[in-house]
Parts: C-alpha cells; structure tokens; sequence
C-alpha cells in the first residue's frame, strides 16, 4: 500500500467526519430535526434536487452568514443578468400598515395560489398559502446584523406560517419567539412609528411562497438598498402613491425626513416623485396637518389584501 494511497484515505476519512460533525451541528444533534423533513422541497438522489435543496438549507439555516455575504460581497457587484435573475426570485411587496394588519389578523384560510403579476410583478415566487390558526414567529433580521451600526430592535421579522415557523424555533431558538396575533400587531405598529417599511418576501427556496414580513429600514435592508443603491427593482410598490393636499401642506419638511425611498421634495408645498414612492404610508402618519394620504395607482399594481383573497 503506498504512501500516497495511505494519505487519500486519511483526508478522505477526515473530509467525512468534518461533514457528518458539520451536519450535526446545523441539525442540533440530531440527524434531521421534524422541521427540515417539511421544509426541504423535494429532498432524493436526483443530483438537480438534491443540490438546490442542499443550497436552501445553507441559507435559512444559516441565515446571518448568507445574507451578509450577499448583501457586502455579492449586491454591489451584480451586472444586468444576474440582477434579474435575483429580483425574480427573492422579492418584497409593500404593505401598507392596514394590509399588514390584515394579514396577522386574517379570519380565514388561504389556499395555495398564484397572486399573479398584478400583485407580484416577477415572474416567479409569487403563492400565497395561509392556514388558521396562523402561526407567528419574531425572528432576528439578518439584514440588520450584517451592518456593523444596527438600527435597534433587531427581533423584528415576522415568520408567517408552518414549515417556516418550525424551521425558525427549531433550529434558531435564540434568535426566535412565537408571537401571539396581540404581540405581533404590537411590534407591526411600534415598527411603522420608527419609519420603518412592513415588506411581504417571497422567495422561490420558501417554496415559492410569501414568509414573511420584514420591517425595512434603508440602511440595513438589503432589498431597499438594492433598489436605492444599486438600482434593482426588488421591491414592488404597495399599489398606492402618496398624495398631498395643497391647502394642507405648510412644507414643514417632516415627509422628505422620514420618507425611506427619498420620494418627497419640499417647495412651497411637498412634492411626491411618482417613480420614487412605494406607497408604505410612512410619510402619512408623520404629516401633522394630515396633508398627505394614500390613493390607490392602477399603474403600480394592485395591491397584496388577504381580507378579499379566498
């Protein structure tokens, strides 16, 4: 027996007990937790499957380290192609504060459908599946702990819905709390008076489905800085744009302080830039003079309501 032999066998034998440690590890001592049987998609030995399926455990199992590298190594550096292919496959939706609501407080289920692009304008990762009792979990954002000054909560994803709720306390117990509908209605409007925007994510590793609500801010973010910064569409407006009441508005300023998207101007009255609003309402419940308000815009697409989806 050589040498050389000798050594293949040693770094193989190495290469596999670092694995089945690693596996162990991700799955808390055990060798798969009751959440990834359901979570995983499509787990067999066709290699295709296999590999995207592998690809979607690394990411919601290890989320923070994922999402960092994206959104400081990956984002800055897209080109044309590769910026579609992201925006097509890991998207938000606005939601105003009462579409957000509505949807911790929905009195019936969902069956597994297709939005359609007039709600959610890319072509894939765009079901909808919402089962009672809803199921609500508070999640740490990945987005905030890749920035090295964090805007503060950082518990404050809302995880809607079975497998992904299990998946979360299963297998990030620290960083993952159920909510009850009172909590999570609690942190939605605590994150709205901090100007932060509620985006519904859909994902095609979710199984093509809507997951969650995030509560964006436009530093941390990594979809609004992708939009803002580096000018990828990632983000779908709520279906509304802001409209100001010209007999109202004192041009104080208040709305281009707190508008995330820099849609507001100040002149002698506010001004709204049409392509720049997202519709999230922020600007409305900042105005004292109740000079600003919400009109629904055909052109920006309908908006997500789970109270008239049945």
């Amino acid at each position: 027996m050589s040498a050389t032999f000798i050594v293949i066998v040693v770094l193989a034998g190495a290469a596999v007990v670092s694995l089945a440690a690693g596996w162990l590890i991700a799955e808390r001592g055990h060798f798969l937790l009751p959440s990834s049987r359901k979570f995983i998609p499509g787990i067999n030995f066709h290699p295709t499957i296999a590999f995207k399926s592998l690809l979607t455990y690394i990411y919601h199992r290890f989320p923070n380290l994922v999402l960092g590298f994206l959104i400081n190594v990956v984002h800055p550096y897209l080109n044309g192609p590769f910026k579609k292919y992201v925006r097509e496959h890991y998207h938000g939706k606005v939601l105003t504060q009462e579409l957000a609501e509505a949807v911790i407080n929905l009195d019936h289920e969902i069956p597994l459908r297709d939005l359609g692009q007039h709600v959610i304008p890319y072509p894939t990762a765009r079901d909808i599946l919402l089962q009672l009792p809803l199921d609500i979990v508070a999640y740490e954002c990945s987005c905030r702990s890749a920035r090295p000054k964090q805007c503060v909560p950082t518990q404050v994803c809302l995880i809607i819905g079975k497998p992904f709720t299990d998946f979360a306390l299963e297998h990030h117990p620290r960083q993952s709390k159920r909510l009850t509908k009172e909590e999570a209605i609690q942190l939605l409007r605590e994150e709205h008076q901090r100007g932060h925007v509620h985006n519904a994510f859909f994902k095609e590793d979710r199984l093509n489905r809507f997951y969650v609500i995030c509560n964006c801010c436009p530093c941390c973010c990594g979809g609004l800085e992708a939009m803002l910064k580096y000018h990828n569409p990632m983000i779908a407006s709520s279906g509304y744009v802001a409209q100001v009441d010209s007999g109202l508005c004192i041009a104080c300023g208040v709305c281009v302080e707190s508008c995330p998207t820099g849609a507001l101007a100040a002149h002698s009255e506010a001004v709204v830039e049409w392509d720049k609003c997202i519709g999230c309402g922020i600007c409305v419940s900042r105005c004292n003079q109740d000079a600003i308000s919400l009109q629904l815009d055909e052109r920006k697409g309908k908006p997500l309501d789970v109270s008239s989806i049945f």
